[in-house]
């Protein structure tokens, strides 16, 4: 152990509710390895040269409670800081960059995150705990070249990772703890994680011996290798755990090939690992295509994106039919038909234009509440960002609970409301629609507003819980809107019958045409 150097970066949950670094809270600075706050850059030395380590700090500060702290930030000043170690460690050997954040799920100003750490052999990462077991290898390459290489996470699945640079060409191994061996292959290499711009490919093809690292509990007793299937012999153990085997790599020059490694030790436990390989350089293997999409998608971006484009849908269908003078019912009353001319009626309906309007302008515009963003820290939340001590923090998260407030809530109240304003201009109130007899049609739609009305109570519940009292009773989009919903609808249902007269008119001449 006392070889071990100790390099550590905080993660969200370091930053969890943190009003600044300064606080007593923050309880990475006091318990981590490196007891400082930041990134940094540590230079390991070797006689064959040295190897640098720039950890990427991108916790938001202040650290806001959750769920509005997935996202990692990083800002001007701290991009120039990466900026100068990406600059110091140019004269390495390879720079591994680490941090806990994909950078997927960093927000950076440009050029962005990656293209300052173009220089990097890899970056190692992890944050999203293989998303529950559904994604146990999330690896992918930058279009810069550096590897992304997400790992699983030690508190629940007990994953790690060890990786070797031998003769500069870079190896890894993803394990979970306790199952043993452990068996690297360092050469030849894994083509999937080859990369010319940053390693000396060709010595593979100028090796003289296979090359394989195995650890054990027990002394390790053989180590069998193969090459597409056939057996080259017992690799000879050098050193600690470095165990070798001679070759001649010009019998494998052209097209890929499959090397296994069987590994077994003193009280019979047996591993056996295999991954391609090449010794030709314009042969490439692809990535997993959804762990790329997870991996170098932006994510916050995409939120953004799809958040803007539903609001702007909305207000244009609400906009449109608002000024449009007359619609004219064509053809059978089939579901299209019905619902233009429930929109049309909405639309015309001041009550519920204004009610429906005023909540999409406001999910984007408005505050959706107050309240203690972070301990002893009052801030004021919105779709774009949240302030809160003086400072501002790029929205990330925001956008993903505006999408959720607009497709389980908001939407489904206007499609509730054309549809109350349809039955209405049959002739219905609220009693005589109940009673039509058609309950195949009418459960669905109450059981499913019932269920959007528990989440929209939920969410008040979950706002009192996490953000305190104050953001319980100031909180328009959550606990006002949950009250004004059954007014509104009220509204709607007790309409005076005059002002829905030429829509039921009309309604009714189409229908009996």
């Amino acid at each position: 152990m006392e070889k071990t150097k100790w390099l550590d970066i905080k993660g969200n949950h370091d930053a969890f509710n943190i009003p600044s670094l300064e606080s007593v809270e923050n309880y990475y600075r006091k318990y981590s390895a490196v007891h400082r706050d930041g990134s940094f850059h540590y230079v390991h030395s070797t006689p064959f040269g040295n190897y640098s380590f720039i950890a990427l700090d991108a916790t938001p500060n202040p650290g806001p409670k959750r769920p509005f702290n997935f996202f990692g930030i990083l800002d001007e000043k701290r991009m120039e800081e990466l900026l100068l170690l990406a600059k110091e460690s140019s004269r390495s050997n390879h720079s591994i960059w680490f941090g806990h954040f994909p950078t997927s799920t960093i927000l950076s100003p440009s050029p962005g995150i990656r293209s300052i750490m173009s220089s990097a052999t890899a970056y190692f990462c992890g944050h999203l705990h293989t998303l529950g077991g559904l994604m146990p290898v999330l690896h992918t390459r930058h279009y810069q070249g550096t590897l992304e290489l997400e790992v699983g996470d030690w508190k629940h699945n007990r994953r790690y990772r060890i990786f070797a640079f031998d003769h500069d060409l870079f190896s890894f191994a993803d394990l979970i703890f306790g199952e043993w061996p452990v068996v690297l292959i360092t050469n030849p290499k894994s083509l999937l994680y080859s990369c010319t711009k940053h390693e000396p490919l060709e010595r593979i093809l100028h090796s003289t011996h296979i090359r394989v690292l195995a650890f054990s509990l027990s002394s390790i007793t053989s180590v069998a290798v193969k090459i597409d299937g056939v057996h080259l012999g017992q690799a000879i153990h050098l050193s600690g755990p470095i165990f070798t085997l001679k070759w001649n790599p010009r019998n494998y020059s052209s097209r890929t090939h499959s090397i296994e490694v069987i590994v077994q030790d003193s009280v019979g436990r047996r591993k056996s690992v295999h991954h391609i390989f090449s010794l030709q350089e314009d042969v490439h293997l692809r990535f997993d295509p959804l762990a790329s999409f997870i991996l170098l998608t932006d994510h916050c971006m995409v939120a953004r994106v799809l958040f803007v484009m539903t609001v702007l849908i909305q207000l244009f269908i609400l906009i449109a039919f608002r000024y449009q003078r007359h619609l004219e019912l064509k053809g059978p009353p089939g579901f299209i038909n019905l619902t233009s001319f429930s929109l049309h009626v909405l639309s015309k309906i001041d009550i519920s234009y204004y009610s429906v309007l005023l909540l999409t302008l406001y999910t984007v515009l408005g505050p959706w509440f107050i309240g203690e963003i972070t301990k002893g820290k009052i801030g004021c939340c919105f779709s774009f960002g949240i302030f809160v001590d003086g400072l501002f923090l790029q929205g990330s998260v925001t956008f993903v609970v505006g999408i959720l407030q607009l497709a389980f809530f908001n939407i489904p109240l206007m499609a509730y409301l054309c549809w109350s304003l349809l039955q209405r201009c049959c002739g219905h109130n609220f009693t005589s629609h109940l009673r039509q007899g058609k309950y195949l049609k009418i459960i669905p739609v109450y059981l499913l507003m019932l269920l959007l009305y528990i989440w929209q109570i939920y969410s008040c519940y979950f706002l009192h819980m996490t953000y305190g009292t104050l953001a319980f009773f100031f909180s328009p989009l959550r606990t006002w809107l949950t009250l004004l919903t059954p007014l509104l609808i009220y509204c709607v249902w007790t309409l005076n019958s005059n002002t829905l007269g030429t829509f039921t008119m009309q309604l009714k001449s189409h229908l009996s045409s």
